[in-house]
């Protein structure tokens, strides 16, 4: 079963990323509070998997992530590209993560989330 490992919202862009335990989900918007969450944007939220973090030697919330999962492949859902910011982490980061940048999502029903909750995959 799939769950929430970590979350993390920006109070401004460009801050390291705040971890919570839990966070209020916006409809159509993102995390409350996140520089990042945009009304009617495609890039709300972004998910990446624990696993694909651990592969490339990456803590959760490095490559500012609103949501790290356990148990969900979040690659083979849909890709996200990676930005020009990841070389700021390491030199090389960007190509590396090219194809496992993780999910962009949107908010389609607001509510509160919290770590180690249940996330079933819909069709």
């Amino acid at each position: 079963m799939a769950t929430v490992q970590n979350l993390f919202r920006a109070s401004k862009k460009r801050l390291p990323m705040e971890e919570l335990a839990e966070v209020q989900a916006v409809t159509d918007t993102g995390f409350e509070g996140c520089a990042h969450g945009r009304p009617a944007s495609k890039r709300q939220l972004l998910l990446v998997d624990r696993e694909t973090l651990e592969t490339m030697d990456l803590r959760p919330g490095i490559i500012r992530e609103n949501i790290t999962t356990d148990g969900l492949n979040v690659n083979s859902l849909q890709i996200g590209q990676p930005c020009d910011q990841m070389e700021a982490i390491r030199p090389g980061l960007r190509k590396e993560l090219w194809g496992r940048r993780g999910m962009l999502c949107r908010v389609l029903d607001g509510g509160v989330i919290r770590r180690g909750d249940l996330i079933e995959k819909l069709s």
